[in-house]
């Protein structure tokens, strides 16, 4: 069985199949050396934010998160993420709820993602029965001490950044675009460059590059998996070249299509998680 034929095969429901069956025209297109010819960087690096982030109606996803320093020591990360596409491509909601280590366990983050708005984003901090609201300018901040952002969990809007397709080349036996993306507007780091897999349109790398133009933080890809047929990055990792931290993320189990709704994410539910979803 081909990838497409395993794509076009699963039949949740009609728009999970209207989806899937959008994404094999797509990739299907990006196999055609004309169309490749003709594709930009924005629209390159759009593809890709619709695979990594938007596979599927839904995802309910358990965690393991490893921070590990320069000397070796580690601290874990346990947690169970959920996320609902609101519309194919753009608004999305995401809620997150921690499960250990014991100064985390109940904590939750949120996200309601809007392509055209600024995204808006929660925590909730039960030590002190705090919902605080994450300004605008925090996305950018480490995620609960890890190497990964805010803005790295539920993903940067394309519009952002001016995206420049640098060349085409093969990273670990995966034929890859490779884009240079600078953000429009001040952020910690003038430019990243990504290596986005032709086939699955995932980001297999990314390098960000500080103000003096040095290579500071690295992102990979380490496993790529079909669940449910849909191509998943189940284990990754960010580096911070500057501290020797390192952040190592894995995917224990994932579910495409389990039926999530609205009233799963709102800010009533931060202090009061829907437990079918997180136990």
């Amino acid at each position: 069985m081909t990838y497409t034929d395993t794509l076009i095969s699963r039949e949740p429901g009609m728009a999970a199949a209207m989806k899937r069956q959008f994404l094999t025209v797509i990739l299907l297109l990006f196999s055609s050396s004309a169309f490749s010819q003709t594709m930009n960087a924005e629209q390159i690096i759009e593809q890709s934010q619709r695979a990594f982030y938007y596979a599927a109606e839904d995802m309910q996803a358990k965690i393991t998160m490893q921070l590990i320093d320069a000397d070796g020591g580690t601290r874990k990360r346990v947690m169970t993420m959920l996320r609902r596409d609101t519309t194919d491509g753009g608004e999305q909601k995401y809620f997150i709820y921690f499960h250990e280590p014991g100064d985390v366990r109940r904590m939750t983050f949120m996200v309601w993602k809007d392509p055209v708005k600024e995204d808006q984003r929660w925590i909730f901090i039960p030590a002190v029965d705090l919902v605080r609201r994450i300004a605008a300018d925090d996305k950018r901040s480490s995620f609960v001490g890890s190497d990964f952002t805010y803005e790295d969990i539920s993903g940067r809007d394309v519009a952002d950044d001016s995206h420049t397709l640098l060349r085409e080349e093969t990273l670990a036996d995966r034929k890859a675009y490779v884009v240079e993306s600078i953000p429009k507007e001040m952020v910690e780091y003038s430019k990243r460059i990504s290596w986005i897999d032709k086939q699955t349109l995932l980001p297999l790398k990314e390098t960000y590059y500080d103000a003096q133009d040095e290579l500071y933080r690295i992102f990979t890809a380490d496993k790529i998996k079909e669940v449910d047929g849909w191509p998943t990055v189940t284990q990754r990792t960010m580096k911070n070249l500057k501290s020797g931290h390192r952040t190592e993320v894995v995917f224990d189990t994932i579910a495409y299509d389990v039926g999530l709704a609205d009233k799963d994410f709102s800010e009533r539910r931060m202090r009061r998680p829907p437990r079918a979803w997180i136990e």
